[in-house]
């Protein structure tokens, strides 16, 4: 990064900051590369901050830029920009931020190897295991080399795309940097029962590659596995002379600082004297740095580039941050230090005195169902440290404390397999625990009352990825005092936007979360989880009684649980609650008050006030004869048409009393409705699978029909979408939807939580290699579970965030039926799908039904044509009086008063 420094009127200074990138991309979070690695790429958006940050006047971003030699004598880097132009630019201040690059193995074969380091990386991965799959007609296996964070992370995220995935460690157990031995074997459990391949202690010796003379003798065909050469990837030799087969080997064994920058600039110096490359002393001291007058770069014992506290150079005007910058002989890849170095070098450059306090070495396993975290002084290295250690090796559970030796000041600790007390411990190093540290093992049951409703102190450090103390968020709560003539901030997305604390990786939420609710406690605002001013009582709570006293009737909830005639919030909710648990006609018995005007209509309102249709297609295939009756009633209508993003076809501009003669056509037809309109199932997307593409695993239309037979007309706490693609690439957008199923060569992967909408979600993997059975039973408890304890309007993205264990306490009710609800649920669901009748058909049968369907009560068999079609950009809109009586429209009928 270079920048211009120009001084204000008031004497402050202000930056033109151009900031020099290799990579084609906006700055992005490396922290979150197994999103992209598991994530479709067309959704997943890693860029740091908002991207109207890089239009900002005085920021210039040059992405595709590569920069070859800096000159600090002249104060210029030269960069070689995309189109192979050299480009010079002239600094006042130079940053250093390059970072370093994977690790290579110097073993033969190394060549055929991959890296886990960049987005291109992630996604040649993604698209290399597709591929293999497709070509070996088998779940490829990849070879992933190195224990570490990102070793691992890299299998799991191998896995999740449905190869066969193996860790090769030298290490004894992974994440030794961190672990110890015994969290170490814990670690090793965890893994094992997570389905990857360990083998621990012993270095890989060579990769194996096929000769290629017998891969060009053998038949071609997807067993051969063959790539464009000639040879393939076979597996990994290892030095104990065991062979791991693999078809794909990824090397994660750790970092390289980037500094060859440095490197070439020491050597261009070696050459001249030292006045020539570098400032004269006169100039030096006119600059306020008459020591550094000589100074030039140092590189530190294990590369990099040596900086101060201050994390300035040995060069003038030339500061480094993050993994190019080595601090007491240290270079580390973890993003709190480097975004602390940031901060450190913008305060100097505006004439502060901050300075680096050293590495904040924390860590923690974004892994779903590996729970891994480690701070502090892990291994007791601090002279007479103390260690309260609980183990349960059989549980994969590992917990450890560090103390001084009287027991009272925290120095660290490890976490594996239950790793709930880490974020409450890790601001509180250095400081004196606030309750024995036996209390703070929860895996043991011994966790306190003392320790879990601790205070932390207001400097203490709760989000270190971006340094934001707890007294910070207690001043936006209270005051908001870091954002000035700002409303103080009484929700977890305020806070984030306010103090940017767990917009990085996001581990610290829940802290943030407990903050807030203690200091809105404090301020006397209750935290009620109250539905609305009428009823005290959260949904699920609502939900739990209704179902256990089988209550049928608005009016009796109201009686029992609540106060006042109902309002938008509750009456809707309550309607839903009733139509989720009876499956009955949702607008008989006094019902259909309860609706909001989409489900009173039986249609989705259009801004203009008429509706629109929305016929069922079940996994979105339909027969030419059924498209015809579209068609026609398109037609006879003058409704506009829309293919929907659900696969299905819109049509918009119906009237109220039309609607009901548009689906006596449609349901003649053999359709039905779509309950566009409702909470609840919209649509089952799917590719056409096995049916018709040569890469099908299994019959992704059958099963998306099978689902959507299933679950329409279920009643939720927000829409449903679900998605069933017919192999890993995904045509069907699966793991966008609330719950996606992916095809695979052994079953079905099922995938849950994924929303669209303003803040979008992946889908996670809940179980993986499901037969249909078992597929459609976990779906049923999946479903039913998140009917029963979900919020209002809450999507499964939400939910399942909000949840305490989040995805592994869905995983462990669903598939492990921990709470012994399995059989309730599923026979929840059996009683929906047995009970399920159209809306529309049943509307239709009933006179007193259609009613509701009447333009004017006392002219029942009146049209209301002051809303007619007018082709203006395919828009229907009221017409003007003209356009009626040009239209033959006439005079529009007019609702009479009945006699008092």
């Amino acid at each position: 990064m270079a920048a211009r420094g120009l001084d204000r009127l008031d004497g402050s200074r202000r930056f033109e900051v151009t900031v020099l990138t290799e990579e084609a991309h906006l700055p992005y979070d490396r922290v979150a590369l197994s999103k992209a690695l598991t994530g479709d790429p067309s959704d997943v958006d890693l860029t740091l901050g908002a991207a109207s940050l890089w239009a900002t006047p005085g920021i210039t971003l040059r992405t595709g830029s590569r920069v070859t030699a800096v000159d600090t004598a002249a104060r210029t880097v030269t960069a070689l920009g995309p189109d192979g132009t050299v480009h010079e630019h002239p600094y006042d201040e130079l940053v250093l931020a390059t970072g370093s690059s994977a690790a290579r193995l110097p073993i033969p074969g190394a060549d055929r190897t991959h890296v886990y380091r960049t987005l291109e990386d992630v996604w040649f991965l993604r698209e290399e295991i597709a591929r293999l799959t497709t070509r070996l007609g088998r779940a490829p296996r990849v070879a992933v080399v190195g224990g570490g964070l990102l070793g691992i992370e890299a299998a799991a995220g191998a896995q999740s795309l449905g190869a066969e995935a193996a860790i090769i460690d030298g290490s004894p157990w992974p994440m030794n940097r961190q672990l110890d031995e015994g969290a170490g074997q814990a670690l090793t459990r965890l893994i094992a029962a997570k389905g990857l391949a360990l083998h621990g202690g012993v270095f890989p010796s060579e990769i194996l590659v096929e000769d290629e003379r017998a891969a060009a003798t053998r038949p071609a065909g997807p067993e051969s596995g063959t790539t464009d050469d000639g040879g393939r990837v076979s597996g990994v030799l290892l030095a104990d002379g065991t062979v791991v087969a693999a078809d794909l080997v990824v090397v994660a064994i750790g970092v390289r600082p980037r500094d060859e920058l440095i490197r070439s600039a020491l050597d261009a110096q070696s050459g001249l004297d030292g006045q020539s490359a570098l400032h004269t002393e006169e100039e030096s001291a006119a600059q306020g740095r008459p020591d550094q007058a000589q100074a030039t770069f140092e590189l530190g014992p294990r590369g990099g580039v040596v900086i101060d506290e201050a994390c300035a150079t040995g060069a003038p005007h030339v500061w480094a941050i993050g993994e190019v910058a080595s601090f007491g002989g240290m270079c580390l890849g973890l993003v709190a230090p480097a975004n602390t170095m940031a901060e450190i070098v913008a305060d100097r450059l505006h004439g502060g005195d901050a300075a680096f306090p050293g590495f904040d070495t924390a860590t923690k396993l974004k892994l779903s169902g590996v729970d891994v975290a480690s701070f502090g002084d892990a291994f007791a290295a601090e002279p007479g440290a103390l260690e309260i250690v609980y183990a349960d090796p059989a549980r994969g559970v590992y917990q450890k404390i560090v103390t001084t030796d009287d027991a009272r000041t925290l120095l660290g600790g490890i976490f594996v397999g239950d790793a709930s007390p880490y974020m409450s411990l890790r601001p509180l190093i250095g400081r004196e625990l606030p309750a024995e540290p036996a209390a703070f093992l929860s895996a043991a049951g011994s966790e306190g009352s003392e320790a879990a409703q601790a205070e932390l102190p207001d400097d203490a450090i709760l989000c270190s990825c971006n340094n934001v103390a707890a007294g910070t968020l207690r001043d936006a709560v209270n005051s908001c005092g870091t954002c000035e003539g700002k409303e103080p901030v009484q929700d977890v997305a305020g806070l984030k936007s306010c103090t940017r604390a767990g917009t990085q990786c996001g581990s610290c939420v829940p802290m943030i979360k407990k903050l807030l609710e203690g200091e809105l406690a404090k301020s006397g605002v209750s935290v009620s989880k109250a539905l609305c001013e009428h009823i005290p009582l959260s949904r699920q709570e609502l939900f739990d009684r209704i179902r256990v006293l089988g209550l049928t009737s608005f009016e009796d909830i109201m009686s029992r649980y609540g106060s006042g005639a109902g309002c938008d919030i509750c009456k809707p909710t309550i309607a839903s609650i009733l139509a989720s648990q009876h499956s009955a006609y949702v607008l008989d018995a006094g019902r259909g008050t309860l609706q909001d005007t989409n489900d009173r209509a039986l249609a989705n309102m259009q801004k203009d006030g008429t509706y629109s249709v929305v016929p069922r297609i079940p996994g979105g295939e339909i027969t030419p004869e059924k498209l015809g009756v579209i068609a026609s009633v398109a037609q006879k209508y003058s409704l506009y048409t829309k293919i929907t993003g659900g696969q299905r076809i819109d049509m918009f501009g119906a009237r109220l009393e039309q609607l009901p003669d548009i689906w006596a056509e449609l349901i003649a037809a053999g359709m039905e409705s779509g309950q566009a309109y409702g909470k609840s199932l919209r649509t089952v997307k799917s590719c056409v699978g096995s049916t018709w593409c040569r890469y099908g695993q299994q019959d992704s239309v059958g099963m998306a029909i099978q689902l959507e037979l299933r679950y329409r007309g279920l009643r939720s706490p927000h829409k449903l979408k679900l998605g069933v693609s017919g192999c890993a690439r995904e045509c069907a957008e699966a793991r966008g939807k609330d719950v996606g199923v992916i095809a695979t060569a052994d079953g079905w992967n099922l995938y849950v939580g994924g929303n669209g909408g303003a803040t979008p979600a992946h889908a996670q993997l809940l179980a993986k290699d499901l037969d249909d059975e078992t597929l459609i039973r976990y779906i049923d408890r999946y479903f039913m579970y998140y009917i029963r304890t979900a919020d209002r309007l809450q999507r499964t993205a939400r939910w399942q965030e909000e949840l305490d264990g989040g995805l592994e306490h869905v995983r462990q009710v669903v598939v492990e039926d921990s709470l012994g609800i399995a059989a309730e649920l599923e026979a929840a669901m059996a009683s929906h799908v047995e009970h399920y009748e159209d809306e529309w058909a049943a509307t239709l049968k009933d006179p007193e039904r259609l009613r509701r369907f009447r333009t004017f009560v006392n002219a029942p068999d009146a049209a209301d044509d002051s809303i007619v079609h007018v082709p203006e950009r395919d828009q229907v809109r009221p017409a003007t009086t003209a356009e009626r009586v040009s239209l033959g429209a006439g005079i529009p009928l007019r609702p009479h008063l009945e006699e008092a």
